[in-house]
């Protein structure tokens, strides 16, 4: 009997001290599990060559361009974490520098991924005085459709180095900043049309990074229409001058309907404010911006423009694109740094980056 309770005693020691130590991993493990903050900054990528505009396919695959300031001998590439890369949709698509451009890509600069996983970049033709616009196939690489926009409609002026899609009713929409105004393309009619108004010219506000007012190609920076982007439901386009402070929106059925410009002006709409900004996500009704003066994303929300996530490492952020895991992927290129902006040597220090920002 004596050794049946010694037995049964021996257990329940065990057992407490079983719960003891459960109960001491608790909190560690409440605070392994924590969720990760918005605006919360982390490196996706550190990078030897410069990042264009960067975007996320729905599998998490991060693509981007190579930025035409700082031209390399590959346009479009697949990036992964550790910081290597490779040509997408493959090395056939690609002009080595130095290469004259026949059928591949020129100086490619807006990318974007839809909802139907299809990767869309718009290529400013800056040697071919072309532009043109690409989709692939995430998955397989495949070209799904090749647009030329007419030269009336994109002279060798333009610059269209942004763009909007709405995989809902198949059309895209191109900022062009060059010769100014929104190209909107019929991708099921293969057809073109152009609108601009004043609100897509620049503001008269110069462009202050680390405190020196930013020149471009010799003169103080300014630069029109250039971020772009359009609402979750696809009835919304919004814009916004990059040397601007006002976000505006225009109703997409003006485009899909042929109406007139003057009528699609009639839907123009002030939004809110934004800063200084080369590229923007709009999602869940929230407007994220690449403020290129602080070095950080911050989010418009019913009319308050606030700082979302801030770096030392964000030096110039060209893009945003919103990323299905929660995360804003901003590629940060220190634009501001190349010869085009300095009017002298390359001031940039490696590595470039691909970032991200807790939404």
């Amino acid at each position: 009997m004596l050794k049946h309770y010694l037995s049964i005693l021996a257990l329940l020691s065990v057992i407490l001290i079983g719960c003891q130590s459960n109960s001491k991993k608790q909190p560690d493990e409440q605070t392994q599990s924590k969720p990760t903050p918005p605006g919360n900054v982390e490196v996706y990528a550190e990078l030897e060559i410069n990042p264009g505009n960067v975007a996320v396919s729905k599998k998490g695959g991060v693509f981007m361009t190579v930025h035409p300031l700082r031209r390399q001998d590959l346009q479009l590439v697949e990036v992964f974490p550790d910081g290597s890369y490779s040509a997408f949709p493959d090395s056939s698509f690609q002009t080595p520098n130095g290469i004259e451009v026949t059928t591949g890509l020129d100086t490619p600069l807006g990318v974007i991924v839809d909802n139907k996983d299809r990767l869309w970049v718009v290529d400013a033709g800056l040697s071919t005085g072309k532009t043109r616009v690409f989709a692939f196939q995430v998955e397989t690489g495949e070209e799904l459709f090749r647009f030329e926009v007419p030269g009336d409609i994109a002279p060798k002026t333009s610059f269209a180095q942004d763009l909007a899609i709405d995989d809902v009713n198949e059309w895209v929409y191109l900022a062009d900043f060059g010769d100014t105004g929104i190209i909107a393309i019929d991708i099921k009619n293969n057809t073109f049309r152009k609108f601009t108004d004043s609100t897509m010219l620049s503001e008269d506000i110069d462009m202050v990074i680390d405190g020196e007012i930013q020149n471009f190609q010799g003169a103080p920076a300014r630069v029109g229409i250039n971020p772009i982007t359009i609402s979750d439901d696809r009835e919304t386009i919004y814009f916004g001058a990059m040397n601007g402070e006002t976000w505006y929106s225009v109703a997409a059925a003006g485009f899909r309907n042929g109406e007139s410009d003057e009528v699609i002006k009639s839907s123009l709409k002030t939004v809110g404010p934004k800063p200084i900004s080369d590229g923007v996500a709009t999602g869940d009704g929230k407007h994220y911006f690449t403020n290129l003066g602080n070095g950080s994303i911050d989010v418009l929300e019913n009319g308050e423009l606030k700082v979302l996530g801030k770096d030392p490492r964000i030096v110039w952020p060209d893009n945003v694109r919103i990323g299905p895991d929660g995360w804003l992927y901003v590629a940060v290129n220190q634009l501001h740094k190349s010869p085009a902006f300095t009017g002298g040597e390359d001031e940039s220090v490696l590595p470039y980056y691909i970032m991200k920002v807790k939404m």
